[in-house]
């Protein structure tokens, strides 16, 4: 070999790290520039809401304030009626994603392990539920239960009652969605553990719950999570079908200006200021996300895990 190839030789070897080091660095610059279109209105907004009304009108703070300053938070929840607040729109988040996992798993389930007619039309119209918008099929929803309100005597609108119907019947928050999640993962389950089931004697029920649903665990709380949050911040069918009857989250924080205006000179501290600003308005969003952080980091592994189990991530 000569000194030539020698040292072409010695350039490639040498190359080989500074390639991976340049890719290094090409990648953490795009992550860290990704991160920071996410995290930076996030930052921004516990800044503000933790600002003093001093440092609001303080031209030279930007983001840091001089000292932490919680109030803003203690007037938000109590303009929005808070704890109330909360408490209904946990339990009614909740029940309305316990719903619709069940059914989501039992619709893909049965669209995945059983072979029956207009299979390929049901599917299909599971996928056009999904395309179709909100507002032109929520007319006909809203009227069918007006009919039954009316014909039965049992009060519908202003009630839990159409969203539990509709999340029960799989038309809740993008229920299309939950069951292709679910249908695209029962898919994965090898078939021959249902074979061996059916010898050794299993119902289709248990083997359901044996195999299918013991299988999915991770695959369950991605379902669960989505719907929680979906439900979570669905306001417009809940505000036409509920509508004041319920104190939720996110429909105060939808009217927060016109209860601050309303509610503020009552609260102990703010008699003859009760001016709205940015803090009182970021500490209230902060208030209606926690719930959410809190929920996601206590699933956090199993959410991961579901997510890679999916194939949500495109694999």
């Amino acid at each position: 070999m000569s000194k030539v190839d020698e040292w072409i030789q010695y350039l490639k070897i040498k190359r080989r790290p500074i390639e991976k080091v340049v890719a290094k660095v090409v990648v953490y610059a795009l992550l860290i520039t990704i991160s920071y279109v996410f995290l930076f209105p996030f930052f921004s907004m516990l800044s503000l809401s933790l600002m003093s009304p001093q440092d609001i009108i303080n031209v030279e703070i930007d983001y840091i304030p001089r000292s932490i300053y919680f109030g803003n938070f203690r007037i938000a929840l109590a303009v929005m009626d808070g704890f109330r607040a909360l408490f209904n729109s946990i339990w009614f988040s909740a029940v309305l994603a316990v719903s619709q996992t069940i059914i989501s798993a039992l619709t893909g389930y049965a669209f995945a392990r059983y072979q029956f007619r207009f299979k390929g039309i049901l599917f299909a119209l599971i996928l056009v539920s999904f395309i179709v918008p909100v507002p032109i099929i929520f007319i006909p929803r809203f009227m069918m239960f007006i009919g039954v309100q009316s014909s039965t005597g049992i009060k519908m609108i202003g009630t839990v009652i159409p969203q539990m119907v509709m999340a029960l019947f799989g038309q809740g928050v993008n229920s299309a969605i939950l069951i292709l999640i679910f249908y695209n993962f029962f898919r994965m389950i090898p078939g021959v553990l249902y074979e061996a089931a059916k010898i050794d004697g299993a119902t289709p029920f248990k083997q359901f719950w044996e195999i299918t649903v013991k299988m999915s665990l991770s695959t369950i709380v991605v379902v669960f999570l989505f719907s929680f949050v979906w439900n979570w911040n669905e306001t417009y069918v809940t505000n036409q079908l509920i509508g004041d009857n319920m104190v939720l989250l996110p429909s105060q924080l939808g009217i927060f200006d016109t209860l601050f205006q309303n509610r503020a000179p009552a609260i102990p501290g703010q008699e003859g200021e009760a001016r709205i600003n940015e803090a009182y308005r970021m500490a209230a969003t902060i208030i209606s996300m926690i719930p959410l952080f809190i929920i996601y980091f206590v699933a956090q592994r199993q959410f991961v895990e579901g997510i890679e189990q999916t194939g949500i991530t495109g694999e």
